[in-house]
């Protein structure tokens, strides 16, 4: 799986209209084969600072970043962020989604 995690430091005048900006992108990415997830968070500390959590198979990352939807993602966001978004990208070996968390069990 691989496994990506990207926060975006948007410009304070498009943070509440941040998610309508993203919509196609969003929803065009989780329509794809090999998607596992594609969810974004805001900050409780930061109102300008987004965070997109996703995951794909090993072989459909590819396919997402050569996309028409992720190149246009890309036009739309760059004139509305402060800086250079952060990333983690990683391939985590053997794992196809999320487990449950061991030291919290409920029921």
């Amino acid at each position: 799986m691989i496994f990506i995690v990207v926060k975006f430091p948007v410009k304070p005048e498009y943070a509440d209209s941040w998610m309508q900006h993203v919509e196609a992108f969003t929803t065009a990415t989780r329509a794809e084969a090999g998607n596992l997830w594609f969810e974004w968070s805001r900050s409780v500390e930061d109102p300008t600072s987004f965070t997109l959590v996703e995951a794909f198979q090993d072989d459909a990352a590819s396919a997402h970043v050569d996309s028409d939807h992720f190149r246009a993602a890309m036009k739309t966001m760059q004139p509305l962020l402060r800086r250079t978004p952060e990333i983690v990208s990683t391939t985590i070996e053997g794992q196809a989604g999320w487990s449950e968390m061991g030291e919290l069990t409920v029921g």
